[in-house]
């Protein structure tokens, strides 16, 4: 099963009651006595009956008094890596030289007979659609390299035969924590370097992404493996796919929907994974065949907190988004603006949220594409020009969106809008709601 990482909130206090009730019903809990049924000192010093001990989602101990207000939060002990623990789940060895089935190294062994894990991402939700305004990506000229606009403070990374693994499962790690490295493909960059940085301003723990064993330990206390087995389903090859998306706009807006080209391509979002890097370690796959079995990236749940503040940092290249007591929830690498055509300043609020949108190409407002004069209409899909979600903001055309190019995201110019990859978005969308402020820093 893929792992959760949502974490406590406060506002579940307005039904701390009845969790509290169901909590004593669900593991036997009695006032006055902790989970495990010894006398709590906290009830004996305050002589309060009706003092309540629960276990949130993380597993931690919540003790709240009689007013519903949070007394302590206790931790619960790290999960520690079992013994003939791995970085990857139950498939065969990836080794970055290409030693496929070659048997188990010093540094990464097989998994233990029997051990299976299957993984599994529900369908996007697309139960509100509309028409968008934004700008459209600038992408790099034919030819030209992907440039890092804004490269972070580096951060040591793995070396030796399965060094590309260890990165992986670090960006792992950092995904499953709420802070975003971008695409999984394996690869140090800034993109993981700013998701370091924020996981260790969330979590208060820094990373050591040269040491495997800290790598396992830190898998396994928020999941277990990074890489796990998932079957291609007859769903999953029927799509629906295009042949190619056209550059031209007007040939995009002739086409019944922006959707992805090929299964591979949309199971590398799926599973938040650059597409090359899910053909690299599934060598001569068959990804057009249902029952194919595939290695991919655990990178487990929807964090779940709501947000009360989002922070575009131009200067990070980054969005940074905040629950109402100011502590970091999310964390997204980001493209925000260009020099051409910077991004608004200031402050401004989430006005709508549109999910699997329409995108309303008109050059008066936008900007001119090719030799398009008139207004067109885009039909929606992952590959259109704002992705899969628009977060509309008060500033009119500007907003936050996804991207059909994930791999880009912090590495190229957007015309103004704050640009995601589709997957961030789509989790961002379902964090906000109207009127949350959105704060653009330089």
């Amino acid at each position: 099963m893929m792992a959760l990482r949502s974490r406590w909130t406060f506002a579940f206090l307005a039904i701390l009651p009845l969790a509290a009730t169901s909590a004593q019903a669900q593991y036997g809990y009695d006032y006055g006595r902790d989970p495990y049924g010894a006398r709590d000192p906290y009830y004996d010093n305050q002589n309060m009956g009706d003092v309540r001990r629960f276990i949130d989602e993380d597993g931690r101990i919540v003790t709240v008094d009689p007013y519903g207000r949070v007394v302590s939060i206790e931790e619960p002990a790290r999960r520690a890596p079992p013994a003939g623990a791995i970085l990857e789940g139950p498939a065969e060895r990836y080794d970055p030289y290409g030693n496929y089935g070659a048997g188990p190294s010093d540094s990464m062994p097989l998994p233990p007979p029997g051990a299976s894990q299957r993984a599994g991402i529900p369908p996007v939700d697309n139960t509100y659609t509309g028409s968008v305004n934004p700008a459209e990506p600038a992408m790099p000229a034919p030819g030209q390299p992907m440039i890092e606009t804004n490269p972070a403070p580096a951060v040591a990374g793995p070396t030796g035969r399965n060094a590309k693994a260890e990165v992986a499962a670090l960006q792992v790690i950092l995904d499953r924590a709420g802070v975003s490295p971008g695409v999984i493909d394996g690869r140090m960059g800034s993109n993981v370097n700013k998701a370091v940085a924020a996981y260790h301003e969330m979590t208060g723990r820094l990373l050591d992404a040269t040491s495997p064993q800290a790598l396992l330990e830190e898998l396994y206390a928020t999941g277990g493996p990074a890489v796990v087995e998932y079957e291609i389903t007859n769903e999953d090859v029927a799509g629906p796919f295009v042949a190619s998306i056209p550059s031209d706009y007007a040939e995009k807006a002739t086409l019944p929907a922006m959707s992805y080209e090929r299964v591979s391509e949309m199971l590398a979002e799926r599973f938040h994974m650059d597409e090359a890097y899910l053909k690299e370690i599934n060598p001569g796959a068959d990804f057009s065949r249902p029952g194919t079995i595939l290695r991919v990236m655990d990178t487990g749940s929807n964090v779940k907190t709501p947000v009360a503040r989002v922070v575009a940092d131009k200067g990070r290249e980054q969005v940074r988004a905040y629950d109402e007591y100011g502590r970091l929830v999310v964390a997204y690498p980001a493209t925000i603006g260009s020099s051409a055509t910077p991004s608004p300043t200031g402050t401004h609020t989430v006005a709508r949220i549109a999910l699997n949108p329409n995108y309303t190409y008109n050059p008066k407002i936008n900007f001119q594409q090719g030799n398009n004069t008139g207004v067109l209409t885009i039909p929606p899909g992952p590959n259109g020009p704002v992705g899969s979600v628009w977060i509309a903001l008060s500033k009119p055309t500007y907003g936050i969106h996804g991207t059909p190019e994930p791999s880009q995201i912090g590495k190229t110019n957007s015309h103004g809008c704050i640009r995601l990859t589709n997957w961030d978005a789509q989790e961002l969308a379902k964090l906000v709601k109207p009127g949350v402020t959105v704060e653009f820093h330089d």
